[in-house]
């Protein structure tokens, strides 16, 4: 009798499922956050403490953010092989160490840019003139390029990297509302950055350490390595961690279970499972081309809003970044995109409404989504009426990009092996950053132009013209993208490399 006791205690202690999955989803939602800080210090500190000490204009600007872009995007193409060969673990592990070091290293670009120019303080930089100043200009935007390659080859990991642990740790039918969880990190990444790092700039200038901004990216690089600490002691793989029991490891594994299938049928989707696909096959399926395409008609539009939109309430209203209103616009601006967590949820109330499967009910919810960007149109004329129509219209638009996002990376997880995931995630990646790249360099080069000559569009004049442009571009960027995606995959097929 006791020892039935026993045993049914132990059935019971099975049956309820510890949720460790969730702790290392919260995990990669950190990761995320600092990742998007990170590449934030720079925005948000050019237009008002960087630019007066290196006379820099947009274009200099544009041109630092497209080298990043361009970076980012082949480091990602080797970051996902990279992590797929050395491991979830150490992969991620070095991924963090390199972007938080890039990070640092801003900080030390206006110290070598003095003494490459031969001045002993960012005040003589400031009241240079002429060829001086140009000289000035160039050298510290070499500088920023290199510090920037840094950050972009530590930081094109973090999405192969947690897409990959997403699929060890989640079944497919969760993985997109898990992923807009972690992703959801670069929003919050996006909120906290415009209230913390302006005022902290702003209070080291105060007290005499540098010019201010120097220590913003100390600071907020400093971050990624206390994650570091925490990422060594907790992950393992699910079957591996002492943290996940049996019943959340089944529920975990869900997807390798499938009724009435045969041993040889098991077998094979075992195989496909832990099979690498060599990189150039990786090529020759639709599949890729279709994460392909719909990462390089997109991402650029999220990089945009990033980089650009506090420059935007700088150039169009004249608040600068370190205002109470600015702050508040840009605060607002990322909060709503704090609804793309929904999105992320709207897969798994397809397949669970309509029996649909996992590809059939993202492509659905992808095509709401992309309708949503299309407001991007009224922004610019809605913002002659108050500045909060533009904030509110961009806000949604990257709510609706964050749930685009998160069903893309998910679609990875469904049709490729777990062995190959970062290696695609690295190629989508690679191709968001090409866009990116291309929107960035335009962006800078449109708005000095627009600025120079008071070009004139669709009613508008000077730089306002500039960004109604772009805006056009990233209302129908989704629409593209989809229609593309949904003509090289019609259907749902899962990739065996062993066939």
């Amino acid at each position: 009798m006791d020892n039935v006791k026993t045993m049914n205690k132990a059935d019971a202690a099975l049956a309820k499922a510890s949720n460790f999955r969730w702790f290392i989803c919260a995990l990669l939602f950190f990761a995320t956050t600092v990742n998007y800080m990170d590449r934030q210090v720079l925005s948000l500190t050019w237009k008002d403490f960087i630019a007066p000490e290196f006379h820099w204009t947009d274009t200099n600007y544009g041109y630092i953010t497209a080298v990043f872009s361009i970076v980012y995007a082949v480091a990602t193409l080797f970051d996902g092989r990279f992590i797929d060969w050395m491991g979830t673990k150490k992969g991620y592990l070095w991924s963090i160490f390199i972007w938080s070091l890039g990070a640092c290293l801003h900080a030390l670009c206006g110290w070598a840019t003095e003494h490459t120019v031969g001045l002993s303080s960012a005040t003589q930089m400031v009241s240079a003139t002429g060829v001086v100043a140009s000289t000035i200009a160039m050298t510290s935007v070499y500088y920023f390029i290199a510090a920037r390659i840094v950050l972009g080859v530590g930081e094109a990991g973090n999405f192969p990297a947690a897409i990959k642990v997403t699929a060890e740790y989640f079944p497919k039918k969760d993985r997109a509302y898990a992923t807009s969880i972690f992703n959801a990190g670069s929003t919050v990444g996006a909120l906290v950055a415009p209230l913390s790092i302006p005022p902290l700039a702003r209070y080291f200038q105060n007290i005499g350490i540098g010019n201010g901004w120097e220590m913003a990216f100390v600071v907020i690089g400093a971050l990624g390595f206390v994650w570091m600490g925490v990422w060594m002691f907790y992950y393992r793989k699910p079957a591996e961690n002492p943290y996940v029991n049996q019943a959340e490891l089944a529920y975990i594994e869900q997807d390798n279970k499938t009724k009435g299938e045969t041993a040889r049928e098991k077998a094979e989707v075992e195989d496909s499972e832990t099979a690498t696909i060599p990189f150039l096959k990786c090529f020759k399926y639709p599949q890729t081309w279709a994460v392909f395409f719909g990462k390089f008609m997109t991402d650029g539009v999220w990089w945009f809003f990033l980089f650009w939109i506090p420059a935007y309430i700088s150039d169009v209203y004249g608040f600068a970044s370190d205002t109470g209103t600015a702050q508040m616009l840009i605060f607002v601006l990322y909060a709503l995109t704090m609804l793309s967590i929904y999105g992320g949820k709207l897969p798994t109330i397809i397949i669970e409404r309509t029996g649909k499967n996992p590809y059939a009910a993202r492509m659905q919810a992808m095509f709401i989504f992309a309708l949503f960007p299309l407001l991007a149109l009224f922004a610019q004329p809605l913002g002659a009426y108050s500045y909060w129509w533009p904030v509110i219209i961009i806000g949604i638009a990257g709510a609706a990009h964050q749930s685009w996002s998160a069903n893309i990376y998910s679609v990875v997880g469904d049709m490729f092996p777990k062995s190959t995931i970062a290696t695609i995630i690295g190629i989508g990646g690679m191709a968001g950053g090409i866009g990116s790249f291309l929107i960035n360099l335009f962006s800078g080069k449109l708005f000095d132009y627009a600025a120079e000559t008071n070009m004139t569009f669709m009613g508008f004049e000077g730089k306002p013209a500039g960004y109604f442009i772009i805006f056009c571009i990233c209302g129908v960027a989704y629409l593209i993208g989809w229609c593309i995606m949904k003509a090289l995959v019609p259907k749902y097929k899962i990739i065996n490399p062993a066939k």
